[in-house]
């Protein structure tokens, strides 16, 4: 069975329109995505969704789970508290999608400063490839780590829980549900995947199958 965690709640998450994307914006790109990786922890209520966890995924998964996180701290966190004493891999493969030079932009200073890309932005998301070195579209750089996760999984009766982000979430179920991005983006703009939920899949005939998602109750 694989399991994909969305992390728990991150401070990012609960004060996301009075901090880092607080108009005009405390950080430069760089700093925020930094302070977003690194230091960014979990709220209260975060804490307590961890509980949850920790009890969910003790019931669903068997006594030595192979357990995988993002780098991202909010993730590790998260797997940390979820499954206590457990031996985990960290892997840059489950981290959310990376912005760029447009990282924690207004939309009005990342049209103004790159308009060739402002279309894509507005109408075509998921291939909208942000600028600067590190920026990657969903449709190729995270779909692609997905891609390279999803095939290195264990085909042996393993069961495995990735903790990971919201995007990255979008483009495994691409891959594991065989269906289009554009349609689960669609989705994702009505409801996003809450966080700490638990995404279940059972893998038979080398294919994964879709077998429901649990939902904290705090």
């Amino acid at each position: 069975m694989l399991f994909l965690v969305r992390h728990a709640e991150s401070v990012e998450n609960a004060t996301k329109y009075t901090g880092f994307y607080e108009n005009p914006r405390p950080w430069t790109g760089p700093a925020a995505h930094a302070l977003s990786r690194d230091v960014v922890g979990l709220t209260p209520r975060g804490f307590l969704q961890c509980l949850w966890l920790r009890k969910t995924l003790l019931d669903l998964t068997g006594p030595d789970p192979a357990i995988h996180t993002s780098q991202y701290r909010r993730a590790l966190d998260t797997a940390v508290l979820a499954l206590p004493g457990l031996p985990y891999e960290v892997t840059a493969l489950l981290n959310e999608q990376h912005y760029g030079a447009a990282t924690y932009m207004t939309k009005e200073e990342l049209y103004a400063t790159y308009p060739e890309g402002a279309q894509d932005r507005q109408t075509r998301k998921h291939l909208w490839t942000p600028p600067g070195a590190d920026g990657e579209s969903l449709t190729s750089g995270v779909l692609r780590r997905a891609r390279s996760f999803v095939d290195g999984l264990p085909t042996t009766s393993t069961d495995v829980v990735a903790f990971t982000h919201h995007t990255t979430i979008l483009a495994l179920r691409a891959l594991l549900e065989r269906r289009p991005v554009t349609e689960l983006v669609d989705e994702a703009r009505a409801r996003k995947t809450p966080n700490a939920a638990v995404l279940v899949y059972e893998q038979d005939g080398g294919l994964f199958h879709a077998r429901g998602t649990l939902h904290p109750d705090c």
